[in-house]
């Protein structure tokens, strides 16, 4: 899902990679040319005291230098640029397919969820296209050439780089394994932090109420130290990645000096080849941590494309009709006939053999729940759940009008029934209402008590 979505999102910016592969590989081949440069000044100037040779050589080292810090900057502006867009892009295509659900394809995911797969997925998604223009691109070249220049330089200590190499990617290989399980976790609690949080303030008057507010507190509390938990977990893997790599680093330099001096010493090598050496073997080193530093990203970004894909992929279960706009004058009616509603996944109904003619201007009441005065009966049945048995229709004078734009149907096929009825009796088995309160207090109201509208009983 990862490389699809990278895919299909990269594809319209085609000419800033590019740019970014085009530039970083300038800079990449200077830097592999300044050691060599540097071996020339110590042999041929140092050594014999030319310092017009050192002048000439340390003078194109810095014209090569000045080239390379500027295809650095504008690489990392094309990648900076095409990642920012991608990101762009990501956010509008879930902000445009959530906008196209139905309640069930909400109620599905969850509305935290669809938050934060929104932000911090799309987020990952959006940090692994920038290190990826930045580092990745650059990793490959680096290692490659720096292998060749390095054995260009001497054949004999080549060794040294067959050793260190391995021993580099077992080591942070082994990390990154134990690193992506808990970056899987991570997501899944960053959701539950944000349910728990958004359930709180959705319902701070029933928590209120009821006097919920430790079992809340402790409730939150759980969900933090989960997050908590696992952000530990893979922060102290990452630490310890670091000090085994430059200790990989560190002994391979003292590798390549100690055996270098030797060939120094038989009159094999040069002191400016030693340190060229030692220059080519610290760029592929850095090379190989810069990849595993991308293999430890790629895992917890692939989860995160997963979850965007998995958004992208659902179409809403609420198609518009062909032929919508169909503007209605005057006033109509709506008829249930014998309507069912359960929830999804319910073995059994919540509701059955509901059956009623509602006019304009009628205000139904269903149990402990009546529709809002301002609301009438046919927006009220016009919900993002489905029916489970019978069916409905809306009556009125329509007088057909030209289309504007994609209008949705208000009649559209297949539209909800009766969820706040359906919520208040499944409340009530409980003993509450909807509104936080206990299931029959409305029924002999004190003197106190007050109706919707603000006025006494």
């Amino acid at each position: 899902m990862l490389w699809s979505l990278l895919v299909s999102f990269l594809r319209p910016y085609w000419q800033l990679l590019t740019g970014v592969i085009v530039f970083q590989l300038a800079q990449s081949i200077a830097s592999l040319f300044l050691p060599t440069l540097n071996a020339d000044i110590i042999d041929e100037g140092v050594a014999t005291g030319d310092t017009g040779y050192i002048l000439r050589v340390g003078g194109l080292m810095l014209l090569i230098t000045l080239a390379q810090i500027g295809c650095a900057i504008v690489a990392v502006y094309f990648g900076a640029k095409v990642a920012m867009k991608v990101g762009r892009d990501l956010r509008g295509a879930v902000f445009s397919r959530v906008g196209e659900f139905s309640e069930q394809e909400v109620t599905r995911f969850g509305a935290p969820s669809l938050i934060t797969r929104s932000t911090n997925d799309v987020q990952q998604v959006q940090m692994l296209v920038l290190t990826t223009c930045t580092l990745l691109v650059s990793a490959p070249i680096l290692s490659i050439g720096g292998v060749i220049m390095a054995i260009r330089q001497d054949v004999q200590l080549s060794w040294l780089i067959a050793v260190s190499v391995p021993i580099l990617l077992i080591a942070v290989g082994l990390i990154v394994v134990r690193m992506v399980p808990l970056f899987r976790k991570m997501q899944t609690r960053i959701d539950t932090v944000n349910r728990v949080l958004r359930e709180q303030l959705t319902g701070i008057r029933v928590v209120r109420a009821f006097v919920r507010e430790k079992q809340e507190i402790a409730r939150f509390a759980k969900a933090n130290q989960d997050v908590t938990d696992v952000a530990l977990g893979s922060g102290r893997l990452m630490a310890l990645m670091f000090p085994i790599v430059m200790l990989v680093l560190n002994v391979s330099s003292v590798a390549v000096i100690w055996f270098g001096a030797f060939r120094i010493e038989d009159g094999s090598m040069q002191v400016g080849t030693l340190i060229a050496f030692l220059s080519y073997l610290m760029q592929i080193l850095m090379a190989v941590m810069m990849a595993t530093f991308m293999a430890v990203m790629i895992p917890r970004a692939a989860v995160s494309a997963d979850r965007i894909g998995e958004v992208l992929a659902t179409a809403s279960s609420v198609v518009p009709p062909a032929n919508p706009v169909n503007v209605t004058v005057g006033h109509g009616e709506l008829e249930l006939l014998d309507v069912g509603f359960a929830y999804p996944g319910a073995e059994q109904p919540v509701l059955r053999n509901v059956s009623f003619i509602a006019r304009h201007g009628d205000h139904r009441q269903y149990g402990e729940w009546q529709n809002h005065p301002s609301e009438p009966v046919a927006a009220t049945v016009r919900r993002h759940k489905r029916l489970r048995s019978g069916g409905w229709r809306e009556c009125a004078r329509v007088e057909p009008r030209p289309a504007l734009g994609q209008y949705r149907s208000r009649t559209a096929k297949a539209l909800p029934v009766l969820r706040h009825c359906a919520q208040q009796l499944a409340l009530r088995q409980t003993g509450c209402d909807g509104r936080g309160t206990l299931a029959g207090a409305y029924h002999r109201p004190g003197p106190g008590f007050r109706h919707r509208n603000g006025g006494r009983a």
